[in-house]
């Protein structure tokens, strides 16, 4: 199978033009491939099936979770317009993993690490079974960057389809989500909240299908994605039980077999022009902190120099103009009342803050997709650039000797952006997470939690059932929080995560003490304890590596071969 190649072959009739078989006809041509024939024979493909291009659907489809339950129909219709364009598809699936169910427990710490085992598992069925073209379908939070990673190393025509954002519930008269529950526990824990009203929010902040509602990882990398030129501009937009989206299935399987007549490449959409375009998106629309992983990860494999240094320069420059969750008023599904992403790409393309120039898989330029946004008269969920809701990006990378190689930290305007306080440190998030629950926690803490990073972990949980329970508790504006690990999309107030490098492998964060005075400085972006270089050197003479957690099975082959945090957390095994 080729990969990393976007050379034209011969299309079996004499002609020059690029053979849209350009891998399926090795393996379903000739005499010598009977036996292949026959095996796709007994699943109900027919000789003339298999004469036309093979396109591959990566499905994330899982039972597990309200995030990709809705993908098997989207399959369907994608399907669909494979077949109506003269394709043959073959559906094929791979894992997913819930943070919003795992949150808290030691199954979170699987959420990560199944970013790798998506782009493995899409690689190897994709050089195995040697598709002509693959459509990704994703939605939870890691499916859609390894679905992307996956895509790259194999270098066939490609794209990528989001299923969707979950409606919205409601409370009291009030729009609510997973995050509100989450929050909810914090309150109820403090005694503001009755354990009847807990439950019946619980009842009502999932109404379907679809992933988490807000600006959160799952909507922040779908973003991304269409920002990238990835997933067509738009389609991300319909939350996933609009019967549009069905419609968003059958134009992609008619994209697909496009982007293969073209032979367009996701290594030729994936510039570096590209990138910054993705992270000007988070940046304006106040996205996950987990994207300066995802599009380093993903910048890893398509070879783009991108390093975490450029989040905060695109940042800078950057406004924050959407007024979405969580720390917004809106949800998905009102961004996509509005008129989508569409309306964020023409806002910031319009005042020349996107490389309009740069190519996408539709065929069209970025800057020619945004113009076809349809904007709703009087919305006031995107903003403009001249009237920001801040004028910087969401985004904010941190260096100090706490975090030499960086940390992350999402601010939408209201946290404090100066914060002197006493360190309350815990080796594990299960440890913070009860004094956090048994209101140990005070006015004026800073709760350090260690040993949570890429290795430490392993797999760099998120954290969202603590950062919520502060919030619930009334302590979001009075208490901050860093940590090795990661946050969920859905975090909000001064909590700082990926700190690299993290304390598993030596980083200062494993010097800091219980009582040690912490100054987080977001305007001057450091972060440090009060130590002088001799007292931090002092402690790291003494200290020693805790042992692995997992000493066999996939989390013990990730921890062998992880990255650190400003590195994407990739995987990197050593070939010598």
């Amino acid at each position: 199978m080729s990969t990393g190649q976007a050379g034209n072959g011969a299309n079996g009739n004499g002609s020059s033009a690029f053979d849209m078989r350009h891998n399926s006809r090795t393996l379903y041509d000739g005499n010598d491939r009977a036996g292949a024939r026959a095996m796709m024979k007994g699943t109900g493909f027919t000789d003339e099936d298999l004469r036309k291009p093979i396109i591959g659907i990566a499905n994330t489809w899982i039972e597990t979770m309200p995030c990709n339950l809705n993908l098997r129909r989207t399959a369907k219709y994608i399907k669909e317009g494979i077949r109506a364009a003269g394709g043959t598809p073959m559906e094929f699936n791979t894992i997913a993993i819930s943070d919003g169910v795992t949150m808290g427990t030691e199954g979170m710490k699987t959420s990560l690490i199944s970013r790798e085992v998506i782009a493995d598992s899409v690689e190897l069925v994709g050089r195995g079974h040697m598709f002509d073209a693959i459509v990704g379908l994703g939605a939870c939070d890691k499916t859609l960057p390894g679905l992307a990673m996956g895509l790259v190393r194999l270098n066939v025509p490609s794209i990528l389809i989001y299923g969707g954002s979950i409606l919205p519930g409601h409370f009291k008269g009030e729009e609510v989500d997973i995050r509100s529950v989450y929050e909810a526990i914090g309150a109820n824990a403090a005694g503001k909240m009755s354990d009847a009203d807990l439950k019946a929010l619980e009842d009502v902040a999932c109404p379907g299908a679809g992933a988490c509602g807000g600006q959160y990882t799952a909507n922040t990398m779908a973003m991304a994605m269409e920002f990238l030129g990835l997933s067509p501009l738009g389609s991300a937009s319909p939350p996933a039980v609009d019967p549009r989206k069905d419609e968003v299935g059958r134009k992609a399987g008619a994209l697909i077999m496009d982007v293969l007549r073209r032979n367009v490449r996701p290594r030729e959409i994936l510039t570096r022009d590209a990138f910054e375009n993705a992270i000007a998106a988070v940046c304006a629309s106040g996205g996950s902190t987990n994207s300066v992983l995802h599009l380093i990860a993903l910048a890893r494999e398509t070879g783009v120099e991108l390093n975490i240094d450029d989040f905060n320069i695109i940042s800078k420059n950057t406004p924050l103009i959407c007024n979405l969750f969580p720390s917004g008023k809106y949800a998905a599904a009102d961004l996509d009342a509005a008129g989508g992403t569409p309306v964020l790409a023409k806002r910031l393309g319009d005042a020349g803050l996107l490389h309009g120039e740069a190519p996408t898989a539709t065929g069209e330029t970025f800057a020619e997709e945004a113009q076809g946004a349809q904007e709703t008269k009087g919305q006031d969920v995107v903003l403009t650039v001249e009237k920001p809701i801040k004028a910087t990006g969401g985004l904010n990378i941190l260096k100090g000797n706490i975090c030499p190689d960086g940390a992350v930290v999402k601010l939408f305007g209201y946290e404090p952006t100066h914060f002197r306080g006493r360190a309350r440190v815990f080796d594990s998030e299960t440890s913070a997470s009860e004094a956090v629950l048994h209101r140990q926690i005070v006015d004026g803490d800073i709760v350090v939690i260690r040993y949570e990073g890429p290795k430490g972990g392993p797999g760099m949980q998120e954290m969202l059932g603590i950062t919520a329970a502060l919030i619930g508790q009334g302590l979001g504006g009075s208490v901050a929080l860093i940590t090795d690990g990661r946050f969920s999309g859905a975090t909000k107030g001064l909590m700082i995560g990926h700190v690299a490098p993290e304390a598993q492998v030596g980083g200062p964060i494993a010097a800091i003490r219980e009582g040690d005075t912490i100054v987080i400085d977001v305007d001057n972006r450091r972060l440090d304890v009060e130590l002088d270089d001799a007292e931090l050197r002092h402690r790291m003479e003494q200290w020693k590596a805790p042992a692995p957690r997992y000493t066999e099975g996939v989390m013990a082959k990730y921890y062998a071969m992880v990255q650190q945090a400003n590195e994407g957390a990739i995987t990197k095994p050593k070939l010598d």
